[in-house]
């Protein structure tokens, strides 16, 4: 599992050398339901992409923003089942199951994502499905089963989104059974297993009407073993179905209803402590209860839980999405949607056979939301849109903490639990606008303004029970707070094309996330500084996208300058590090003001009649210009270490993947499809407290497919290999280093391989 690392520069500059022509991955979604005509010998042309990243239906390469789309059929060449697939594929972009939970995505985009997963932060990437946005990380692991295209956003949204964000958007977009008719099955089998199928019906009931039925069903035994008890975790046990509506009654109005019901009950998601776990024994003092190994991670972890003791999730919804034709340049657009998600997990915290860092999550939320989108277009040189968009939501939760090997006596441990009940109500509204306008041939001034307020009504107990010996600290906390914030987010850019192929814009864009209430605030003096404020970036973006003459060659490329403030940090502190009974504290603190910088590149050459080279390289550098932590600034703080913040978080400075692929055309016996990629990603730090055991170094990773296309492309068959240099590297961390020193790693799965069969009708 070794190998010999090469410089992030050195690998980024050969694949930019080889790239310097190409760009951006996608291509056209409206395609069979096999996605064959991707795949066909005698193609000459890439494919026109279009994506939605402004609310219309537009070429990627006369967007001014920066975007990666991809359809039903380049996620399968990226062997992407969840949407953490897309990790490598996009510039800049981190995306990984989440800390410990099957259920959980952690995302960041240029550096700007959510540092914490406890559901009272809200995310930095905005998470949306058929244009309805998912408010919490937890369920947004989404199983791509009946996808149609996928677009993920890089830098601040707001003017043309429902939701603002500050560090992008990943929009998911399902088929429409208006466009999508047909019927496809597929089944598969690998590693760890894995057996799991996918179906999709598509039906025009008339003229107007149309039905669609898509489910998956997917189940793997996992990857990480217990090696005393043999149980196996990080499997996976999930069915989702949905079900869409649409109608067409006349040229002036559309519908489109929708309902989707996801099941999952999965046992533990489970790490590797990297630091030595300590208990606090009152008699002897610190006591190394555990001492991580030396040797590579072997996927053997021990947990204290039960193999019944589970992560369980039930998240399900229904939207409307209707449109009315106004006139020859008016149209209205209404987004409704209810969502609820119930999650009941349990979180091994420091992935041990000790009761330490052990949690039970149960979240009970619910989400009603309603857009409206107002737009003009005069059908020349001028588009607008106004819009409006409303959310509540509430978000009651119950834990559990369990330490009864914290604390000890004379090598007896002392019973410790901690119980939590709180209660979040968000209630979001903002207004906004978005105006393009092509003031002379050739140059198109693009300018929108935002106002947002959210308010939140939080309530939170906390109790502990300890044992006898230290009963007498046993306590319940609490306090309620109710606050506001509102902020006004411009952007602005500038477009020049230079011809019918080359077009360059620059643009500057604000991005706002609201302030919250620190969910971790456990004594009477950490209620006094639960409130944490708002976070505000300001990116600003000049960029190229290109395409050669003959349709075999596009190109994009952009640079970017982000000013990042108040950045909402959640760090593990110890209050009274000298006392027999030290106490933990997890502020959440607007610590640092961060300056991030880049560049990105894109590209797609279609090579021949059948070979396509894709490929995309990006580097970036985060830097905190400051960051307010006593630790880190005062030496006479018993916990002063300069180099805890030396690096952000899930920002490596490189990454950068190229893949190929080449179509055999077997004639009478259909098409054989073999392709292949290597990516790369430079130095990563899995957490905002840099622990040396949270670090992942540089790392390469390969992956190879084969599919193979009937003739009238009625059947597809598709191998694969993950992970082909069974390469190990860490993708997520877990720091509670004030809590018996809990530093946990979670480790991408070693190489595996997949076979399914698929048939279209």
């Amino acid at each position: 599992m070794k190998y010999n690392k090469l410089s992030g520069s050195r690998l980024a500059l050969a694949i930019a050398f080889g790239l310097s022509t190409f760009a951006a991955q996608a291509q056209d979604p409206a395609q069979p339901a096999s996605g064959a005509s991707a795949r066909a010998a005698d193609a000459t042309t890439l494919d026109g992409i279009v994506v939605t990243a402004r609310r219309r239906a537009e070429s990627i390469q006369d967007v001014p923003v920066a975007v990666s789309a991809f359809g039903e059929e380049q996620l399968r060449d990226l062997q992407a089942n969840n949407i953490d697939g897309l990790q490598g594929a996009v510039p800049n972009l981190n995306i990984v199951q989440g800390r410990g939970s099957s259920n959980t995505v952690n995302v960041f985009i240029r550096g700007i994502g959510q540092p914490d997963s406890l559901q009272t932060f809200d995310p930095g990437v905005g998470m949306y499905v058929d244009d309805v946005y998912y408010s919490r990380i937890n369920g947004a692991l989404f199983s791509l089963f009946d996808v149609q295209q996928v677009e993920v956003l890089r830098g601040p949204q707001g003017t043309l989104y429902g939701k603002n964000s500050t560090g992008g958007a990943i929009k998911v977009t399902t088929k429409n059974p208006l466009d999508d008719t047909g019927a496809a099955v597929e089944f598969g089998t690998g590693s760890f297993g894995r057996i799991d199928g996918r179906a999709y019906l598509g039906e025009q009931l008339s003229d107007t009407a149309a039905f669609s039925l898509a489910g998956a069903w997917l189940t793997n035994d996992g990857y990480v073993e217990d090696p005393v008890t043999g149980e196996e975790y990080n499997g996976e046990d999930t069915i989702s179905l949905r079900g869409k509506f649409a109608l067409r009654p006349s040229d002036t109005f559309s519908a489109t209803l929708s309902a989707d019901y996801t099941r999952q009950d999965n046992a533990l998601t489970l790490g590797q402590p990297t630091a030595p776990l300590r208990r606090t024994d009152l008699a002897l003092g610190q006591v190394v209860l555990l001492q991580p190994s030396t040797e590579d991670y072997d996927f053997r972890t021990r947990t204290s839980f039960r193999p019944s003791q589970g992560q369980e999730m039930t998240h399900r919804g229904v939207s409307a999405n209707l449109q009315w034709e106004l006139g020859e340049q008016w149209s209205l657009k209404s987004i409704s949607a209810w969502r609820k998600l119930d999650t009941s997990s349990f979180i091994d915290i420091d992935a041990s056979e000790w009761e330490l860092g052990d949690v039970l999550v149960e979240v009970d939320q619910e989400q009603v939301s309603q857009e409206l989108q107002l737009q003009y277009d005069n059908g020349g040189n001028l588009q607008a849109i106004f819009g409006a968009y409303y959310m509540n939501e509430t978000l009651p939760s119950y834990q559990e903490a369990y330490a009864g090997d914290f604390f000890g006596f004379a090598g007896t441990p002392i019973d410790f639990l901690r119980t939590i009940d709180d209660d979040l109500e968000t209630t979001s509204v903002a207004a906004f606008a978005h105006v393009n306008w092509e003031f002379m041939p050739t140059w198109t001034l693009a300018a929108g303004l935002r106002y947002s307020r959210d308010e939140k009504d939080y309530w939170r107990t906390t109790s502990t029970y300890w044992g006898p010996l230290l009963a007498a600290l046993n306590e319940t906390v609490a306090f309620e707070g109710n606050q506001s914030w509102d902020a006004w987010t411009p952007s602005l850019s500038l477009q020049k094309a230079f011809s019918d192929n080359l077009m360059g814009y620059v643009s500057a864009n604000r991005g706002f996330k609201s302030g919250g209430f620190n969910g971790r605030a456990n004594s009477a003096l950490e209620t006094t500084r639960a409130v944490f404020d708002p976070e505000f970036v300001w990116t600003y973006e000049a960029g190229v996208k290109m395409r050669s003459s003959d349709g075999r060659l596009t190109a994009n490329l952009a640079a970017f300058h982000s000013s990042y403030k108040d950045f909402q940090a959640r760090v593990s502190e110890v209050l009274n590090p000298d006392s027999p009974t030290p106490t933990f504290s997890f502020p959440v603190l607007n610590a640092a003001e961060m300056e991030i910088n880049g560049f990105e590149f894109e590209g797609v050459a279609r090579l021949g009649d059948a070979t396509q080279l894709s490929g995309q390289v990006s580097w970036m550098d985060a830097s905190y210009k400051s960051f307010e932590d006593l630790r880190t600034t005062d030496p006479a703080n018993p916990a002063y270490d300069p180099t805890l913040h030396e690096h952000v978080p899930f920002s490596p400075d490189w990454t950068a993947r190229i893949a190929l692929q080449h179509a055999f055309d077997l004639g009478g016996n259909g098409t054989l499809t073999v392709g292949g990629d290597v990516a790369y990603r430079g130095d990563t730090w899995l957490s905002v407290d840099n622990r040396p055991g949270l670090m992942q170094e540089a790392y390469t990773t390969a992956g190879l497919f084969t599919s193979w296309d009937s003739p009238q492309y009625a059947w597809q068959v598709r191998a694969g290999v993950r992970n082909l240099t069974d390469e190990l590297y860490k993708i997520e961390g877990q720091e509670f280093s004030s809590v018996a020193n809990i530093q946990t790693a979670y480790y991408a799965p070693p190489r595996n391989w997949y076979l399914t069969v698929r048939r279209n009708f």
